[in-house]
Formats: C-alpha cells, sequence, structure tokens
C-alpha cells in the first residue's frame, strides 16, 4: 500500500509517496511531470552500484530515458568543487528549464542536486528519490539545498521546493547498520520536539523497526514526514516554527565541522547526540524534567546509538572551541545564538536565553 503525504505550498505543493517498490515504479509516477521523456539523475557512486539499474528499469516502464552522474559518497561531496561538477555535467546534458532533475541518493545527493536545480538556468524541477531513512523521514522533505562551507555546515544554498518526493521504504534494506540508525536519530527528533505519544511508540517499536520491519519503517517514515510536512506548510522558509526542526542541530552542525564531515560523525549520529545535550541543557535550566535528559539517553543507548561527545572517535576541539563553531550556525539571529530547548519530551521551543557557561558545562560533562 502506498501513503501519500501532501506538501501544501499552494501552486508549489507536492506529494511524498511512502511504499516498497516505487523505484520500479518511477516512470509512472515521474511521467506526469515531464515535458519529454528524459531525465538527469544526479547520484552518488554507492547508490549508483546498488540501485541505479533498478531506476533505470524503472523509467524505462514508462519510456523515459535517463542520463546518470555518480558523485564521490560522503558529507564532504557538499562542496563547491563537486556543485561546480554537478551543474557543469547538467548543462552539457542539455537540461533544459522545462526538464526534470532526479537526486537520487542519501541526504548528500538530495540536498546539492537540490541546489544544483535552484541555480540551473535560474531554476529547474527536480524530483527527490531518497535512498537513505535520513533522507526519506527529513532533508529531501520541505526544500532545503545547499552545500557546506569552511565556517559551517549547509551556509550556502538555497530553499527550492521539490515536484515529487518518493520514498521506497524496500531500498532500506542495503543501508549497513550504522547508516539506519543514522537517519533513526531524525526520526526520534520528531517525537522529541513535538510528539510525545510519537516517542512513546518509538521506545516500544525501535528495536523491531531496526530490524527490519517493512510496515513499523513505513509508520516511522509516514509519521516523521507527515509532521515535517505540516510544519513546511505553516512557515517554509524558517520564519518561526520550522527552527523546532533543527532540535539538536545547533550542537551538530557544529561536532559535524568539528570532525571535517568525516566518517567520523553521520549527520543523525550528531542530531542524536545534539538531542541529548538540548534535554541536558534543559533540565540544567529548570525548562524540563530532570528525568527526560535519562529517559532520551536511555533509548538511544539502548538502540545503539552514540549520546555523547566521547562516543566521537578520536580528539575533539574544546568547549569554547564548539561553541565558537555554533556562533557561525544560521539560527543566528542579531549576533545572538538560537537553541532549540525543551519543556518536556513533545514540547520544544526556539530562544536566544541560554547562557554560554551552561552550554560549556554540558559540553564538557558529555566527554567524559
Amino acid at each position: 500500500m502506498t501513503e501519500t503525504v501532501r506538501v501544501a505550498l499552494g501552486a508549489r505543493s507536492y506529494d511524498v509517496r511512502i511504499a516498497a517498490g516505487l523505484i520500479a515504479r518511477a516512470g509512472a509516477e515521474i511521467a506526469p511531470l515531464l515535458r519529454r521523456p528524459k531525465v538527469a539523475v544526479l547520484t552518488d557512486e554507492t547508490v549508483a552500484a546498488l540501485h541505479l539499474d533498478a531506476l533505470r528499469a524503472g523509467l524505462a516502464e514508462s519510456g523515459i530515458s535517463m542520463e546518470a552522474l555518480a558523485l564521490p559518497p560522503g558529507e564532504s561531496t557538499k562542496c563547491w568543487e563537486q556543485l561546480s561538477r554537478a551543474v557543469d555535467w547538467l548543462l552539457a546534458a542539455q537540461v533544459e528549464r522545462g526538464d526534470v532533475v532526479v537526486a537520487f541518493g542519501g541526504g548528500v545527493i538530495g540536498d546539492l542536486a537540490g541546489f544544483a536545480a535552484a541555480i540551473l538556468r535560474r531554476g529547474v524541477r527536480f524530483v527527490q528519490i531518497p535512498t537513505s531513512l535520513l533522507a526519506q523521514v527529513d532533508s529531501s522533505v520541505g526544500g532545503k539545498t545547499g552545500i557546506n562551507a569552511g565556517a559551517g555546515k549547509n551556509l550556502i544554498g538555497a530553499f527550492h521546493q521539490p515536484s515529487l518526493v518518493l520514498a521506497d521504504i524496500s531500498v532500506l534494506d542495503t543501508l549497513t547498520g550504522r547508516e539506519f540508525l543514522s537517519g533513526y536519530g531524525e526520526v526520534v527528533k520528531y517525537g522529541l520536539l513535538g510528539d510525545e505519544a510519537f516517542f512513546s511508540w518509538l521506545e516500544q517499536n525501535g528495536p523491531a523497526l531496526a530490524r527490519g520491519d517493512t510496515a513499523l519503517r513505513a509508520e516511522a517514515v509516514r509519521r516523521s514526514v507527515q509532521m515535517k510536512a505540516d510544519i513546511v506548510a505553516r512557515d517554509e522558509t524558517e520564519q518561526g516554527e520550522r527552527a523546532l526542526l533543527n532540535l539538536g542541530h545547533t550542537f551538530c552542525h557544529a561536532l559535524e565541522t568539528a570532525t571535517g564531515y568525516s566518517d567520523r560523525l553521520l549527520h543523525g549520529e550528531g542530531v542524536a547526540i545534539g538531542c541529548a545535550l538540548a534535554f541536558d541543557v534543559s533540565a540544567r535550566l529548570g525548562l524540563c524534567p530532570q528525568e527526560d535528559p535519562g529517559r532520551v539517553r536511555a533509548h538511544l543507548r539502548g538502540m545503539g546509538m552514540k549520546t555523547d561527545l566521547s562516543d566521537i572517535p578520536g580528539d575533539l576541539a574544546d568547549s569554547d572551541a564548539l561553541i565558537a563553531l555554533m556562533a557561525q550556525d544560521k539560527k543566528v539571529v542579531d549576533g545572538q545564538l538560537r537553541f532549540v530547548m525543551a519543556r518536556r519530551i513533545g514540547d520544544s521551543f526556539v530562544t536566544g536565553d541560554v547562557p554560554a557557561d551552561v552550554v560549556r558545562a554540558a559540553l564538557d560533562d558529555a566527554r567524559n
């Protein structure tokens, strides 16, 4: 059964389709968007080796041809060099403004391909076919596209909504355990920021979901996407409520920058650590119950996930250096760093009133 979540943005509204086997039906799903039966696909080398032939066959079923460029896998691909390579390739492929670019991969490819589509010929349409759990529940939905800068993560980019998202649950079976749990960090975030019932559901069903239960995976993706779609529809360009989706991300982005966007720390791992830190700081400030940080960490640890700075391999910058990296975050307003804090599990809010010494103490304790 295919679940459909509508992202309601007026003339730019689109559907997120969630089911097993969508890659095999990709041609039928995408054909209504096309003016001519061809697409340009941006992917990475890992996804290409696993799934590109299946996508080609799925498109061919509807008479759609494709050209594809496979970029290197990993967060470091979100850079000027690879963006330039992608745009030059799209131009060489003579992609027109009326054509469709397909982002076929995880969050890195989705962000980069979406940004390439946003700036190509001043904007062409694109379709997201996310192949990781993280991309299916978060980065493929909502139109945030971009690349990283030396100063920080996602500091260069544009809001550019996709025309369609196809979340094929069956491709999650090819993820490594670490990749799946990285995506699970974003799933947990949704429960923590706005839906305690969903967090409780995850406490009950998380282990079976991780072991491969397809129905549970589909439900987790649907609930996550629905929550994000509802928030994006109300606040597309993050003027207010959408900032709640950044729970844990101020810490996460600093840690990703400090580790050089490397395999030392995957994005969802950073989100999990960041969520644990956000609840820790909230409890230190008396904002949320003292037992909530322990409940958050207990679930993450029970799933085999990272929860503290000490879980990151190798040497890490000191706490003052991490705080300095946070000062480059996109959520800084009038020079003041803004955090997503929690009143309790399922109830979060944005504030600039977080003393640096409390953040520093939490970071210091997370090293032990």
